[in-house]
């Protein structure tokens, strides 16, 4: 018998009938595990429930699990024993309305993201019997022991979803109030036909509403839209100040002038009827009003190597808001790869950030056939970051079919890189506009 054979845990070892996965070994580990602790039923069902779909589940699996979980009693959930259900396909089909091919598929997606387990007989029929007290004697079926397993890291799972959800909740108020004011500003000055450089304002708010997440978000997403809407209404904020400190000037003077006439007549009004004073001088024009005019000018006229230095600026710093807004995120990786998404979670649990799911990409390279000099290359040229965004890519591709030699793939983007042409950005983005459409 092979090494790799006498290694697998007896009730996995392959029966000549099921095609034996990394998946499937991690799931009767769990099993295992599940064993060795008393978890009520309900505590067990509603802890998968509220992150079903998060980790993968569909609506149909969930259905499945409802109706193995029907068949289990509450002395299955004690310490020692395992809730191990072997209805038949006929019977199970009758009571979700699955065909075999549709009953077969959901069992396996439920054991290949850990949440049941496969107990196989030596013939692969499921069958068992229960003593007098109703306790599981011995039995070959749906193993439901990985629910048990997993139950404390499905409600810390939850927890952390809801405390996600309430700061998304959060940063989406503040990212509407940002909107509002921006679009009020920008708005606010076009109509008063103010001094600015609203058309590129009003460009870079177009970009930045296209890049709202429209059904998925995550909070890093938030934050970095947040803080490109906050610098963006500061830019705002501050040309409409400064414009309006442009004209405000000259229409005061000319309120000024007006309420200084009439304060005057008010004061003397025999002046009101008297002749005309008549200013004698040898000027073309009296000093009073060349000193008014000049500055009336240069209130209204601005400096012009100071607009030029204000462009200038405006420009860099929105060719910087670009070249950050093309920068992968975790989110869009994970949007854009459903299928790597699914094994790392289902390995790693909830990833935070890009540690974990680098930690959890060194795990799956061996599953695709990427070499470890392959993966240490990729990291050193690219980047831990960057490689890990390349194995998952690469990953997504050949379980679609679209790669047959991930490690020649990966290589070849590691050579792209150093050429200078690797625009992974533009693979993800495309993937994701694929899936919408």
């Amino acid at each position: 018998m092979p090494q790799h054979e006498r290694d697998m845990p007896i009730a996995w070892q392959p029966s000549g009938w099921r095609k034996p996965t990394p998946g499937l070994g991690i799931a009767e580990q769990l099993a295992q595990a599940g064993e060795q602790v008393a978890v009520p039923k309900t505590r067990a069902f509603v802890a998968v429930k509220r992150v079903g779909a998060y980790i993968g589940l569909k609506a149909g699996d969930m259905m499945l699990l409802d109706t193995l979980g029907a068949f289990t009693q509450g002395q299955d959930w004690e310490e020692g024993q395992r809730p191990i259900v072997w209805a038949s396909n006929a019977y199970l089909m009758e009571q979700t309305g699955f065909s075999l091919s549709a009953l077969k598929r959901h069992a396996r997606r439920l054991a290949e993201l850990g949440v049941i387990s496969f107990q196989d007989s030596p013939n692969g029929k499921r069958w068992g019997r229960r003593d007098a007290e109703g306790r599981i004697i011995e039995a070959y079926g749906f193993d439901l022991s990985p629910l048990s397993a997993r139950v404390e890291e499905f409600e810390e799972l939850h927890a952390e979803l809801q405390a996600e959800r309430d700061l998304c909740q959060r940063l989406k108020r503040q990212i509407t109030v940002a909107r509002r004011m921006i679009r009020a500003r920008i708005e606010a000055a076009v109509s008063s036909a103010l001094r600015g450089p609203w058309t590129q304002f009003t460009g870079l708010f177009e970009e930045l509403l296209d890049r709202l997440p429209r059904r998925h978000e995550a909070s890093e997403q938030l934050v970095r839209l947040l803080t490109w809407f906050k610098e963006l209404q500061e830019r705002v904020e501050a040309a409409y100040l400064k414009a309006t400190d442009v004209v405000q000037p000259v229409e005061n003077t000319s309120e000024t002038k007006v309420q200084v006439s009439e304060k005057t007549q008010e004061m003397n009004p025999r002046e009101v009827i008297s002749e005309p004073h008549i200013l004698i001088t040898t000027k073309l024009d009296p000093v009073t009003r060349n000193s008014s005019e000049n500055e009336e000018i240069a209130a209204v006229v601005p400096n012009a190597r100071a607009e030029d230095q204000v462009d200038r600026e405006l420009e860099e710093w929105v060719a910087e808001v670009r070249k950050k807004r093309t920068a992968l995120d975790l989110p869009t990786v994970m949007q854009a790869c459903p299928e790597f998404a699914s094994w790392a979670r289902n390995l790693g649990g909830f990833l935070k950030d890009w540690g974990d799911l680098h930690r959890v990409a060194g795990q799956l390279r061996p599953m695709i056939g990427v070499s470890e000099h392959a993966w240490n290359v990729a990291q050193d040229r690219l980047g831990k970051q960057v490689a890990t965004a390349a194995l998952a890519l690469v990953f997504e591709k050949h379980c679609a079919g679209e790669v047959s030699s991930p490690g020649g793939y990966l290589r070849g983007m590691v050579e792209k890189a150093g050429a200078g042409e690797l625009h992974l950005e533009r693979s993800f983005y495309g993937r994701l506009s694929g899936q919408a459409a």
